[in-house]
């Protein structure tokens, strides 16, 4: 007898199915499990839409907002001039109290939105904006400082508002498989133009083409930038412009030679035009108040090569930049001169478990006679230099003044006689600068890592500080640096920094023809990063 077939599996005994629809694959909610921990608006490393964790627009469209605070404290002094007025009793001598006290706080937010998959290819756009609001004060032990003017006191106290960047960035074309790619981005924004900043390093109004080749191994540069003026006491950019125009090209090529090592070519050109300016606190910064003060336009050309990486076990940073071009009017020389300058550096280091041992040197090319039509002193763009202690280090952390020119601008280590490293033109007639310095980096803890230097300073020709100052013998020693610096990281992450610094200089003759000073100048500052 025939049996009935079997019935099927009714509606309600069907399986559960193994996926669910959702409307969004960056919002697919994770298991209830210990270690899969919740986000919030307040949390940075969880999920977070602030952050870029989940679109703000379609699939792909991302929203980054990044937080920045810096509060700075400094301490420090300086051979400073008592001036036609001195602000204390008993100080009647050329210098006066050289003690000085700088607050800087800035506080900054930048807003990213981009479109792209950026696991594994560069973004499709991006729209980025930082705004800056900053305070800073100092106070002197001397007039005449903050302003020309002895009324205006012995202090200061700056509030600015700056947009310090505004950008965007098109994904042009992929050139292969590997995602090697053809970049622009326009507007104001960051560049640095080598390994450690030597020549131009700054955030400016430009445009930049870049792109990489041969999967990544070849990187470059091609960049323009109609450089803004800049506040005089934050340093933030303005909406006025400079008159001043700088081209950058450069090349990467990572494993050159040695696997671990990358070497750069590139070539940069400034163009400087006559323009006058007296800066926020009016003093005259453009041009130099010194010699025969005239407007004139600045033309160079510097070609360079640089590389960064490791040679074995030994880790090497170098770079070597010549350059040539016309001072329509060089004001120490009283006449225009032709540019032909160099500079060489090269820094070896040594890991020893947790201690790095490093050896450093730089020589800037000065200038024999400043008289004649020949500069041959060796002078940057607009350069932010992390070498020999970098921030830490004495000479290159303070501006010492000169004669109504800088002897060193903040953030410098060439000794270029510049009125201002932001505002004023470059100037090749200077006596040019021989450093030697030794240094050592210690991961002291997880959270702490320790930075020591000492640095010897010579002057390679002092016949520029010689017509300036009227003196008939300024020797070349200039001084010894010694500093310590700690970067402290109490959270293991970038969200809060402590940077603690302290530095001595030692002047050498050379210093002490120029200033009298026989004592030993000192800084210290504190610096607290928080970051969102």
């Amino acid at each position: 007898m025939a049996q009935d077939p079997p019935e099927g599996p009714r509606k309600a005994d069907a399986p559960p199915q193994d996926a669910q629809p959702v409307p969004s694959r960056w919002r697919i909610p994770f298991p209830d499990y210990p270690l899969n921990e919740p986000g919030g608006l307040l949390d940075p490393y969880h999920q977070n839409f602030l952050k870029g964790d989940y679109p703000v627009l379609g699939e792909d469209t991302f929203l980054n907002f990044t937080g920045r605070g810096d509060t700075t404290f400094e301490t420090r002094r300086l051979p400073t001039p008592s001036g036609v007025s001195t602000a204390h009793v008993g100080s009647p001598d050329f210098f006066g109290g050289g003690g000085q006290n700088f607050i800087n706080m800035d506080l900054a937010g930048t807003l990213e939105i981009y479109h792209g998959d950026t696991s594994f290819r560069p973004r499709d756009w991006e729209l980025r904006a930082t705004g800056v609001l900053n305070y800073n004060s100092i106070e002197l032990k001397e007039n005449t400082l903050v302003g020309p003017d002895v009324r205006s006191g012995a202090r200061r106290v700056d509030r600015v508002a700056a947009l310090e960047e505004a950008l965007v960035e098109a994904h042009l074309v992929d050139l292969s498989d590997t995602y090697d790619f053809v970049s622009v981005r326009v507007g104001i924004q960051p560049f640095v133009s080598d390994f450690r900043g030597f020549l131009f390093s700054d955030t400016n109004l430009g445009a930049r083409l870049f792109g990489t080749l041969g999967s990544n191994r070849v990187q470059w540069n091609a960049a323009a930038f109609d450089m803004l003026e800049k506040d005089t006491n934050s340093t933030l950019n303005t909406f006025t412009s400079r008159h001043e125009l700088v081209w950058v090209g450069n090349v990467y090529v990572q494993d050159f030679l040695w696997p671990g090592y990358t070497a750069e070519a590139s070539v940069h050109v400034l163009r400087d035009d006559p323009t006058a300016l007296y800066d926020e606190n009016h003093f005259l910064v453009r041009p130099a108040s010194l010699g025969t003060i005239q407007k004139h336009r600045v033309d160079a050309t510097y070609l360079g090569w640089a590389g960064d990486g490791h040679v074995g076990a030994v880790n090497v940073t170098h770079a070597a930049y010549a350059a040539f071009g016309r001072d329509h009017f060089n004001e120490l020389a009283g006449q225009a001169t032709d540019i032909l300058a160099f500079l060489a550096a090269v820094e070896l280091s040594r890991d020893f478990d947790w201690v790095r041992v490093r050896g450093s040197f730089l020589w800037a090319s000065g200038d024999h006679d400043p008289t004649d039509s020949r500069a041959s002193g060796f002078d940057s763009i607009l350069e932010a230099p992390n070498f020999a202690g970098g921030a830490f280090s004495f000479w290159n952390r303070q501006a010492i003044g000169l004669g109504g020119v800088n002897l060193v601008n903040r953030g410098s280590q060439l000794p270029d006689l510049r009125s201002s490293k932001i505002q004023g033109q470059a100037n090749f007639v200077n006596p040019g600068l021989f450093l030697y310095n030794a240094g050592l980096d210690l991961e002291v803890l997880p959270e702490m890592k320790a930075v020591l230097n000492a640095s010897l300073l010579r002057f390679q020709d002092t016949a520029p500080l010689q017509v300036l100052t009227q003196q008939t013998r300024i020797r070349q020693d200039l001084g010894f640096d010694l500093s310590l610096g700690l970067v402290v990281r109490p959270l293991l992450n970038n969200n809060v920094t402590l940077t603690l610094g302290v530095a001595g200089f030692r002047p050498g003759e050379g210093f002490v023809d120029l200033y009298e000073r026989h004592a030993w100048l000192y800084s210290a500052f504190s610096q607290l990063t928080l970051i969102y």
